[in-house]
C-alpha cells in the first residue's frame, strides 16, 4: 500500500473510532431506560429503608452486642475494593506499558469514581447520628471540636476522600483530548459541556507534551494509592486485638482481594456493554481475555492468603482464640457462607484456565459475578464471624442481617449502576485518543512489514 493510501486508511479508522464512541451517546433504547428505571427504583427503596434508621434509630438493624459491625461495614469494604481496579488497570498497567489496557481502562476509571462515591456513603450511613457527619472532617471551628483520630471511621473518611479526589482528577485529565474530539462534532448542551471539560484543548505539540507528563505524574501518584487506601481499610481490623482480625497479612490480603473484585466487576460491566453498544471492534475478545487472566492471577493470590491464614492458626493449641475463630468459621453457623466464599473465589476462577471459558461471554460473566458474590462474602466472614465468636464465650451471638440492611445493600448497587448508566451517556466509554494512537501504531507496523516484504 502506498503512503497516501495508508494515510487515507488511518484517517478512516480514526473517523470510525470517533463514530463508534459517539454512537454510545445516541438516543437511548428501551433496554437502557428499563435498566435505568430498575437501578433508580432499587436505590430509592434502599434510601427509604435507610430513612427508617435515620427517623427511629439503629434498632432496624441486626446489630447487637457483640456484633456491632455487620452488612453496612461489609458493604463499605466491598465498594472500596471495587474502586481499586480502575487505578490498577489505568495507572499501573500504563506504567508497565501494557497495551491491552487501552480499550478497557476508561470503563474501569469511571467505575472507580462511581464505586468511591458509593463507598463514601457508608461512613455516614453507619453513624448513629448522620446529621453530624461533617464532624468527621478536622477543621477549625468555634466549638473547639476535634475528630477522634483513634476512630477507624475517621481514617476511612480520609482514605475515601483522598482516593475520590485523585481518581476524579485522573479521570477528567485523561478525557480532555476525548472531550475535544466530541466537542467538535457535538451540538447544544453537549457542546458546551465538552468545551468546558476539554479545557481549551487544541491538540498542539505543547499541549500533548504537558498532557503526557501530567498523565504520567498522576499515574505514578495514583499507583501507591491502590496500596495505601485499602491498607488503611485493612487496619480497621488488623490494628485491633480481636481473634480473626489481628494479623499482619491483612494489608496485602485486602489489596489483592480488592483488585480481584474490581477486575471481576470490570468484566461484569464490559461483557454486556460491548454487546449493547456494539463496541466489539474497539473492545475485542483479546482485551477481555487479558482481564480474565488478571482474575486468575489475583484469585491465586487470594487462595494463598486463605491457606496461609488457616494453616497458621490450626497448629495452635486447642485453647488458642485464633484457632477457635477459624474452626468456627469453617464449621459453625456461618460455615455455608465460608465454603461458598472459597468456591466462588478459589475454585470458580480455575475454570478460566480453559480458553473456551474465557471466550464464552455467558461463562465468563457467570464466573465474574460469582467472584463478586464471593468477595462480598469474604468481607462478611472476616467482619461478622470474628465479632460473633470473640474471646468471651458468654458473649457469643449469631448476627443475622435484617431486611432493612439488605435493602441498603442492594440500594447501593442500584445507586452505582444508576450513576454508571448516566455516565455512559455523557462520558466517552473508550479512550478516543489512545485508540487512535493504537490504530496509528498498527498502521505503522503494517507499513514497516510491507516495506521489509518488498
Amino acid at each position: 500500500m502506498s503512503t497516501a493510501g495508508a494515510a487515507v486508511d488511518t484517517a478512516a479508522r480514526f473517523r470510525k473510532i470517533e463514530d463508534t464512541v459517539r454512537a454510545t451517546h445516541g438516543k437511548p433504547g428501551a433496554a437502557y431506560w428499563i435498566a435505568l428505571a430498575v437501578s433508580a427504583s432499587v436505590f430509592a427503596f434502599g434510601a427509604w429503608a435507610y430513612s427508617l434508621i435515620v427517623r427511629t434509630g439503629l434498632h432496624w438493624t441486626g446489630l447487637r452486642r457483640p456484633g456491632m459491625w455487620g452488612n453496612l461495614i461489609t458493604d463499605f469494604v466491598f465498594w472500596v475494593g471495587i474502586a481499586h481496579s480502575g487505578t490498577l488497570i489505568s495507572a499501573i498497567l500504563f506504567l508497565f506499558r501494557a497495551r491491552f489496557r487501552t480499550a478497557v481502562y476508561r470503563v474501569s476509571e469511571m467505575m472507580t469514581v462511581f464505586a468511591v462515591l458509593t463507598a463514601g456513603l457508608y461512613p455516614v450511613l453507619h453513624l448513629g447520628r448522620p446529621w453530624f457527619a461533617y464532624w468527621l472532617f478536622p477543621y477549625p471551628n468555634e466549638r473547639s471540636l476535634w475528630v477522634n483520630f483513634r476512630s477507624p471511621l475517621i481514617w476511612d473518611v480520609f482514605a475515601v476522600s483522598t482516593y475520590l479526589t485523585v481518581s476524579a482528577i485522573f479521570l477528567v485529565v485523561g478525557m480532555a483530548p476525548d472531550f475535544a474530539a466530541l466537542r467538535d462534532r457535538a451540538e447544544g448542551w453537549r457542546r458546551r459541556l465538552y468545551a468546558t471539560l476539554s479545557f481549551g484543548w487544541r491538540g498542539t505539540d505543547e499541549q500533548w507534551r504537558h498532557y503526557t507528563r501530567a498523565y504520567l505524574f498522576f499515574a505514578a501518584f495514583a499507583t501507591p494509592l491502590v496500596v495505601s487506601v485499602h491498607s488503611v481499610v485493612s487496619w480497621d481490623f488488623a490494628a485491633s486485638v480481636l481473634p480473626g482480625w489481628h494479623s499482619t497479612l491483612f494489608p496485602p490480603y485486602f489489596v489483592a482481594g480488592a483488585i480481584l473484585s474490581g477486575v471481576a466487576m470490570v468484566i461484569t460491566i464490559l461483557v454486556p456493554l460491548r454487546k449493547a453498544f456494539h463496541l466489539e471492534d474497539l473492545i475485542t475478545q483479546r482485551h477481555v481475555d487479558m482481564l480474565a487472566r488478571l482474575v486468575m492471577l489475583t484469585s491465586a493470590i487470594i487462595t494463598y492468603s486463605y491457606a496461609t491464614e488457616i494453616l497458621l492458626s490450626l497448629p495452635q493449641p486447642a485453647t488458642d482464640p485464633e484457632r477457635s475463630t477459624f474452626i468456627y468459621r469453617m464449621t459453625g453457623p456461618y460455615a455455608p457462607l465460608f465454603w461458598a466464599m472459597v468456591t466462588f473465589n478459589c475454585v470458580g476462577p480455575l475454570l478460566l484456565y480453559w480458553k473456551k471459558v474465557r471466550e464464552s461471554a455467558a461463562a465468563l460473566l457467570t464466573v465474574c459475578v460469582a467472584v463478586n458474590v464471593g468477595m462480598w462474602l469474604e468481607r462478611f466472614n472476616i467482619i461478622v464471624t470474628s465479632l460473633a465468636h470473640d474471646r468471651l464465650p458468654f458473649d457469643w451471638r449469631v448476627y443475622t442481617p435484617t431486611w432493612v440492611e439488605w435493602a441498603i445493600t442492594f440500594g447501593a448497587f442500584g445507586w452505582f449502576f444508576m450513576l454508571f448508566l448516566i455516565g455512559l451517556k455523557i462520558f466517552p466509554s473508550v479512550s478516543i485518543s489512545e485508540m487512535k494512537e493504537e490504530a496509528a501504531h498498527e498502521a505503522h507496523q503494517a507499513a514497516l512489514e510491507a516495506g521489509h516484504a518488498h
